[in-house]
């Protein structure tokens, strides 16, 4: 027997050893797994998971989005675990509020899904530091991630904890709970080589220190192509289908942990978008290849609260995932993988049981499919790669149209109950209204006050580097100097000023003279660094410079990530009579936060510390504003919209919800974010203190606070789409139709157990446009409005029939066209409920 056979052979062994009785009687086997799926209690599974990240929503937020992913059809919840809020201080611990990881947990458990728990410790995920809690980079002689003795030391006591943690709550498969895969590192194949054999020896260690915690589960490192065994190393990717190698030992499953929704987004990033049809494509190709878990990262991104977000990563997180920032079903991305899920899983038989089988159909097309011998047992995948030129292909006898770049699933192997390419789901539209109780917003505000060396006394010659300087407590330092100039130091011409640069390794700053405000200067996410240079008034006599550095999260990637640096590096000033001035060496007073950071003045008793006088056309830099407001209306999810500010922070009784940074424009010209989620569990009934560390000239009389809702509904069908997947059920190891008339419709429903008020856009023909904002065509049926009338208006849901017959009454005005229907509803309140 092989050497990597016995160990597999012990592997699975021992797993199995672990099985415990559960508290219904029946033996518990835990999870193993083979070469075509794992195995969960003795069943194989076909597995859809979906990425909710538990710091990144409030609790009473996680239920509905709990069950709205299994409403979405996934059974599978992944998230990591953020060493950094649970151990923020060397052995001060914080599992509590949406860092209570247990609860969490536990609540995946009682929604009848499986967890997959991703430890880390370093997890990347665009969080601050990539997990890492700031105080380990001060550990003595400290390398990250590598075969280095303090890391590994630090690494394994905190994988213990967790892990200790999960088995005292019985939170592993083998222990009768949710969880029935772990993770341990993640991504490493990224930053390898840069360790060398350092590198090569931390990933045995890291996984022999994983398997060694008898967990009863399998452990997985994704993007790891040389994960030892028993470890499964997965993919992550847009199209693991295509790009995959598989896993490195042919006894391991094909597992894809990270299917990119869309691209999470820096500040000064325009909108990103990865479109519905696209997901399904790579999701249908990776389990017509043998793949049996797919996991969307993110299914819901959420808000990086407070100053979790990782360098120039926004406030908001992966908006335009399945649920989007605020737990709304992004139409038709979640409908339409809920679609590819059910599909799938008419296939789960010959998926799991059937014989693999590969036939090229033409040019650019092919068929998978899978059979079991002596059985009705099949399933297909018809697929076209061709991105632009539609095909029909002939597959068993029968013909078939593909779209551009699509799969068809046959889990029948003649059926087709989904393409890829072709959406029967229905979209939506998201809506921002200004709320009417909350408005009319009454501000003050309150200065920061800008320190000088006289405040600050000289304490190194060197301004000292950021990151250290900080220790992740703040945003926010003060640097202070001061020169001495006569007269003849400067230029006589009034045109002619003296010139600050400062040279920074990031990542922004803020410039005063003599306590007056200069100006501003930042980094971008690709390059921290940045020079600032601005004109400046000096006198003769002794000025005064101050410099508020500022970093915007840490990093969350990359190798050596503990010799990071940030902060001025030189300071000069130029044009004077006398040359350039360099104060890099000129001695430097330092003081790390504000002031009103230091007071709490965001809270309601630190409010009282400070003098607040009514926003007038003095709106300095640097300033706190405040004002009260009730709780809008409803029950919708609220967010605020940022006109009028620059860039800051802002927070609600108390609790920050992020930066902001509104002056630091995409290239469309736009804010990368101006809406910031306001959980509704931050919220009381009245009187809510709303806070505002504004760092640059700003006017908050423009900030508006909005209700969020998608209740703007839509549909868009032709005459060619394929029926609703949910027309087909398997049944005796046959695909049969559950309805009558087995043809395409258009489907509508509201959300929140609301109603279609009015139907805003009717047509059938060829109407053009998208979800709130069609256009009628040249083609159109006059009554197709009433038609939907009479079939929606009242009802939470109702489906349409798309047939000329029913709009066109046998007198076709455009028999030449290509039929569409378009349908937009509004949904709301109706007089019944």
């Amino acid at each position: 027997m092989a050497v990597s056979s016995r160990i597999l052979l012990l592997s699975i062994l021992s797993l199995l050893a672990s099985a415990v009785v559960g508290h219904d009687g029946k033996q518990q086997h835990g999870v193993t797994y083979d070469g075509r799926s794992l195995i969960i209690n003795g069943k194989r599974e076909l597995l859809f998971s979906g990425s909710i990240h538990y710091p990144r929503s409030t609790p009473e937020m996680w239920p509905d989005l709990l069950l709205k992913a299994k409403q979405g059809g996934l059974n599978v919840i992944q998230t990591y675990v953020f060493w950094n809020i649970h151990e923020p201080e060397q052995g001060k611990f914080n599992f509590e509020g949406n860092y209570d990881l247990v609860k969490f947990i536990k609540m995946i458990g009682e929604h009848g899904m499986y967890v997959t728990l991703r430890v880390g410790p370093f997890i990347q995920a665009e969080w601050n530091h990539g997990g890492l809690p700031y105080w380990l980079r001060e550990i003595p002689d400290i390398t990250f991630r590598s075969d280095n003795p303090p890391f590994k030391y630090y690494m394994k006591r905190y994988v213990k904890m967790i892990v200790k943690m999960m088995k005292e709550e019985k939170l592993f498969a083998s222990q009768g709970g949710p969880i029935i895969l772990s993770q341990i590192e993640n991504e490493y194949n990224h930053i390898q080589l840069a360790y060398k054999e350092l590198g090569d020896r931390y990933v045995q260690w890291a996984a022999k220190t994983a398997v060694s915690q008898k967990t009863g589960v399998p452990w997985i490192m994704c993007k790891q192509k040389d994960a030892p065994d028993p470890v499964i190393n997965t993919c992550n990717g847009r199209h693991c289908g295509d790009t995959f190698t598989g896993p490195n030992k042919p006894y391991k499953p094909s597992l894809w942990t990270e299917n990119w929704t869309a691209q999470y987004r820096v500040f000064g990033d325009p909108p990103s978008q990865r479109a519905a049809e696209d997901i399904a494509y790579s999701v249908a190709r990776f389990f017509s290849r043998n793949g049996t878990l797919v996991n969307y990262y993110m299914y819901h991104g959420g808000t990086n609260f407070g100053r979790t977000s990782a360098v120039f990563t926004t406030t908001r997180y992966y908006d335009e995932a399945p649920l989007d920032e605020y737990g709304l079903q992004r139409e038709p991305k979640w409908g339409h993988l809920k679609d590819v899920h059910k599909a799938l899983k008419l296939c789960k038989k010959a998926l799991l049981w059937g014989n693999p089988g590969n036939q090229i159909l033409g040019k650019d097309t092919d068929a998978q499919f899978y059979e079991k011998p002596g059985t009705n047992i099949c399933a297909a995948f018809l697929t076209n790669t061709n991105s632009r030129v539609p095909a029909t292909v002939s597959f068993r006898g029968q013909a078939y149209y593909l779209p551009a770049r699509s799969i068809s699933i046959l889990p029948d192997c003649k059926t087709v109950v989904l393409n890829t390419q072709t959406i029967v789901a229905q979209h939506n539209a998201r809506n921002f209204k200004k709320s009417k109780v909350a408005s009319n917003l009454k501000w003050e505000k309150s200065s920061e006050p800008i320190p000088t060396v006289e405040q600050l006394p000289i304490d190194s010659k060197y301004p000292k580097e950021l990151y250290s300087l900080l220790k992740d407590t703040t945003d926010y330092a003060w640097y202070t100097t001061k020169i001495e100039l006569d007269p003849h130091d400067l230029n006589s011409r009034e045109d002619i000023n003296p010139v600050l640069r400062v040279a920074s390794l990031g990542h922004a700053l803020l410039a005063f003279v003599n306590g007056k405000y200069v100006g501003s200067g930042h980094g971008s996410h690709d390059e921290k660094s940045f020079v600032f240079g601005h004109g400046v008034d000096f006198h003769p006599g002794v000025n005064y410079i101050t410099l508020l550095c500022m970093t915007v999260g840490l990093p969350d990637s990359g190798a050596y990530m503990e010799h990071r640096f940030a902060g001025p590096r030189a300071v000069t000033v130029l044009g004077l009579n006398t040359g350039t001035l360099d104060l890099t060496a000129n001695g430097w007073g330092h003081m790390v936060g504000l002031e009103g950071q230091k007071l709490r003045v965001y809270t309601q008793g630190g409010s009282h510390r400070v003098q607040w006088s009514n926003v007038d056309d003095n709106r300095p830099a640097l300033t706190w504003y405040k004002t009260y407001f009730d709780a809008p209306e409803g029950h919708d999810p609220v967010a605020i919209r940022m006109n009028g500010m620059g860039k800051g922070m802002i927070w609600v009784n108390g609790k920050s919800i992020g930066r902001h940074w509104m002056s630091y424009l995409s290239p469309l010209g736009k804010p990368s974010q101006s809406e910031y989620h306001i959980p509704r569990a931050f919220i009381k009934p009245t009187q809510n203190l709303l806070v505002v560390l504004e760092e640059e000239e700003a006017n908050p009389e423009k900030i508006d606070i909005l209700i969020v809702n998608r209740d703007t509904v839509c549909s868009i069908i032709t005459e060619h789409h394929p029926p609703h997947v949910k027309s087909w059920e398997r049944k005796d190891s046959h695909i049969r139709p559950v309805v009558v008339d087995v043809k395409p419709e258009a489907h509508l429903k509201c959300p929140n157990n609301r109603d279609i008020v009015s139907v805003e856009f009717a047509s059938f023909g060829d109407p053009d446009g998208t979800c709130g904002s069609f256009v009628m065509g040249k083609c159109h049926a006059a009554i197709t409005k009433e038609i939907v009338e009479q079939h929606c208006l009242g009802k939470t849901s109702c489906s349409v029939p798309m047939h000329p017959d029913v709009f066109f009454k046998n007198n076709d005005a455009c028999p030449s066209v290509e039929k569409k229907l378009a349908i937009e509803v509004r949904c709301g309140r109706s007089k019944n409920h």
